[in-house]
């Protein structure tokens, strides 16, 4: 059985972020691992702690240089989360060719989406060199965590379906991306990104207000527009490949959704003609509000 590139793509890649706060259940106890838990404790970006509970229900997995952690068709086993090492996620065409489309560093997690739908394995990962997994049997995945995963992705699509630039996904695109959302809790004025800087992914706003502003010369921050539930920023610095042209702060309290650079650039390809047909809208509120814009940080 073969999916297209994309949807394997996709499915290998999706950044899990699970809730583990709703689960009471005995989990089946695993023997220590001298494995370090830095890494499974707290997963790289997602600022969730998974509780102890959830931690000694995982096992070790070492991985050999070259070794093939998950193949391409074979049945779902085990989620997986990185604690050390390099992988590459490979997919195999229908030619026959295997080819890399990409690379764990350190961090990540893989294998959930086969466990969720009972479905092959969408793309094979490999070790590079030698490297240490935690890895959760489908089993206790699916008894555990499949709630608290679909839980938060009803959360996520029901705040994407709102958002018009989105329109141009296909539905499982929009649950990846649903998927791979990571939430934020910010408090009254605090930054949220800040003008010059370089970009790291773009934000969702799922409840409260952002505030969009613009330093000029002199250093004094005006307001070019504020934003609401099921609006989006900071995607335009990813789509120009150039440094933040404006600076964004909660209003009152605020939560937000944060998708990273790498997810956006493989997820929303589709979007990529509407999000450049924003700068010129993001221009002329410059123009209103200054005059010209000449002096003003290049959004182009």
């Amino acid at each position: 059985m073969f999916f297209s590139e994309r949807q394997r793509h996709s499915a290998v890649e999706s950044k899990s972020t699970w809730n583990y706060s709703t689960t009471h259940e005995t989990l089946p106890l695993r023997s220590s691992s001298p494995i370090n838990r830095n890494a499974a404790e707290k997963k790289e970006g997602s600022g969730s702690v998974i509780p102890s509970q959830v931690l000694d229900a995982m096992f070790e997995k070492r991985a050999e240089p070259g070794e093939y952690v998950i193949r391409q068709g074979d049945d779902g086993d085990n989620f997986y989360v990185i604690e050390s090492g390099m992988f590459d996620v490979l997919v195999t065409g229908d030619d026959g060719v295997e080819k890399v489309v990409h690379t764990y560093n350190g961090s990540g997690s893989f294998g959930e989406l086969a466990l969720m739908y009972n479905m092959p394995r969408a793309a094979s990962v490999r070790a590079q060199a030698a490297g240490a997994l935690w890895a959760m049997d489908r089993h206790t995945f699916r008894r555990i965590l499949l709630k608290s995963a679909f839980k938060k992705r009803k959360l996520y699509e029901e705040l994407l379906d709102k958002v018009p630039m989105l329109k141009a996904l296909q539905p499982y695109e929009r649950a990846n991306l649903a998927d791979a959302l990571l939430p934020r809790t910010l408090a009254d004025g605090e930054l949220i990104i800040r003008q010059g800087d370089s970009a790291d992914g773009m934000y969702f706003v799922e409840d409260g207000s952002v505030s969009i502003r613009i330093a000029r010369d002199d250093g004094h921050e005006h307001e070019i527009k504020r934003l609401g539930k099921g609006d989006y920023f900071g995607e335009l610095a990813l789509v120009t490949h150039k440094p933040r042209a404006a600076s964004a702060y909660a209003v009152g309290p605020t939560k937000v959704a944060f998708l990273d650079v790498a997810t956006f650039e493989r997820l929303l390809g589709p979007c990529m003609e509407i999000m450049k047909r924003n700068i010129d809208d993001y221009e002329e509120q410059l123009v209103k509000l200054f005059g010209d814009k000449s002096n003003l940080t290049d959004v182009r």
